[in-house]
């Protein structure tokens, strides 16, 4: 819609085409349905404008068109982008107490992430008792081969995303990164076999973790849950009994996002 006619001979700018197409979900939202003539009425522009705005918009899903009267109303694209937003927020909700219990447990520190592209966004943190340091790992993007959440959220993907995730070079953080596709596939094929993945000294020397998959009621994974600590604390022989930790504390927040399963 970018550099498009606003009907008046003068050139639309993006961001009034975006503010725009808002106010058009906005007046559907208010009352149930309106024809284009109402929509220039209410953005205060041609009826042209009014009718590239509602199909740009119909082009995405976000509102449809009633054929009978020629009226739009809201469309189920917006249910998606709706239903998407709501699984984040009430993942975040329903893991807190979780996490909670489970840094108390562990004393170390419990991380929430969820796949953002090619990266693990860190979306809420839980500092264990024993936790000297504060670093923060909540907002930071972390490369899903060199971490344990991220090697869950990818041995959960579909075959085609995960080939072309693993088609590019993986980067090497530390010497004990796995950088061989074929390896880190092994360890994907483990990590949905046994409900956890883990991660010794990978991403940062000195740093192990394990985590395992929170599940939407859908049965699609809706982030990970990652216990990580110094190696000296959380070491290689004690994973095993972290990732059975971290797996019942993920299956306790899928359901309370309402998965039934045994995923």
């Amino acid at each position: 819609m970018s550099n498009e006619m606003d009907g008046h001979g003068q050139a639309e700018s993006p961001v009034q085409s975006v503010d725009r197409a808002v106010a058009v979900l906005e007046l559907l939202a208010r009352q149930a349905e309106a024809g284009i003539t109402e929509i220039a009425a209410e953005l205060g522009v041609h009826k042209s404008t009014a009718s590239r705005l509602a199909v740009a918009l119909e082009m995405r899903g976000l509102v449809e068109q009633l054929e009978e009267r020629g009226k739009y109303r809201l469309g189920l694209g917006l249910v998606r982008l709706a239903g998407a937003a709501a699984v984040r927020l009430d993942l975040s909700q329903q893991s807190r107490p979780v996490c909670e219990r489970l840094a108390a447990e562990f004393a170390e520190t419990i991380n929430l992430a969820i796949l953002d592209g090619d990266a693990a966004v860190n979306v809420d943190q839980v500092l264990g008792p024993s936790v000297i340091t504060t670093h923060n790992w909540v907002g930071r993007r972390t490369p899903l081969h060199a971490t344990s959440s991220g090697k869950v959220l990818l041995a959960h993907l579909p075959e085609v995303a995960l080939s072309s995730r693993l088609a590019g070079p993986l980067e090497r953080y530390t010497p004990r990164t796995v950088t061989d596709p074929e390896i880190l596939r092994q360890q994907l094929e483990s990590a949905r076999a046994d409900g956890y993945a883990s991660c010794t000294e990978e991403l940062e020397t000195a740093l192990n973790a394990v985590a395992a998959p929170v599940f939407a009621y859908n049965g699609q994974v809706a982030g990970a849950i990652s216990v990580s600590g110094p190696s000296f604390r959380l070491a290689e022989h004690l994973l095993p009994q972290a990732g059975a930790a971290v797996r019942a504390a993920a299956a306790e927040v899928s359901a309370r996002l309402g998965h039934v399963g045994t995923n």
